[in-house]
């Protein structure tokens, strides 16, 4: 599987669990137009565009150009690329009626054609087991480790990791790994908290709110 540099951002679930079987890639979602109002979420999508680049691939029907159009103004022209999925006419699976245009949308396309669109985007693609700007990744063993998943106040550590980082503190734990790798990195990270590479150290412990 090919792994792309950028940040690839489509509209919801199901576009980012088809474009994770085409392509190695961090997947952000805009929420369909969600977006419109999260604020938060726009600024965290400014500062990947600048330190990873961004890739929006929205559906091809009226509203995924109106998210497209709304994110061209919204976001740093020069760290964005634009990736357009074809026309196809058709339904997904898991609907029991095609769109109101009769298009299918991202979750709909076949991987080689999602492939081919990143690639006529301008995606970077790079070889290798890690994040050649980064290092080694963070894991999910790495979250549980410095107590930000799987403990009893995993939720405050994170919101309180998030605030710190200035991160949305909506992210999930799963949203807050895609969203650590892109921005930092394990080795990077551990050295932003104070902790060994080995995780010891951990975050602060939590406060009461």
């Amino acid at each position: 599987m090919r792994k792309i540099r950028e940040v690839v951002l489509v509209e919801g679930r199901y576009d980012k669990n088809t474009l994770l079987q085409a392509v190695d890639a961090t997947v952000l979602e805009t929420g369909g137009f969600a977006i419109f109002h999260d604020r938060e979420k726009r600024e965290l999508l400014r500062r990947l565009a600048r330190s990873r680049g961004l890739i929006v691939l929205t559906d091809s029907d009226g509203a995924g150009f109106v998210i497209r159009n709304y994110l061209k103004g919204a976001l740093p022209g020069e760290n964005v690329r634009q990736a357009y999925i074809p026309d196809i006419p058709g339904k997904e699976r898991r609907k029991r009626a095609a769109g109101k245009e009769g298009k299918l949308g991202v979750e709909g396309m076949r991987p080689e054609v999602l492939l081919a669109a990143l690639e006529r985007a301008g995606a970077t693609f790079e070889d290798g087991p890690e994040r050649l700007e980064h290092g080694a990744p963070l894991t999910k063993a790495d979250l549980y480790a410095l107590g930000l998943s799987g403990g009893p106040d995993s939720a405050l550590r994170r919101r309180q990791l998030l605030k710190q980082l200035e991160l949305p503190e909506r992210l999930t734990a799963n949203g807050l790994l895609d969203v650590l790798n892109a921005l930092y990195g394990r080795e990077e990270l551990f050295r932003l908290l104070g902790c060994g590479v080995s995780g010891a150290g951990s975050v602060p412990p939590a406060d009461p709110e």
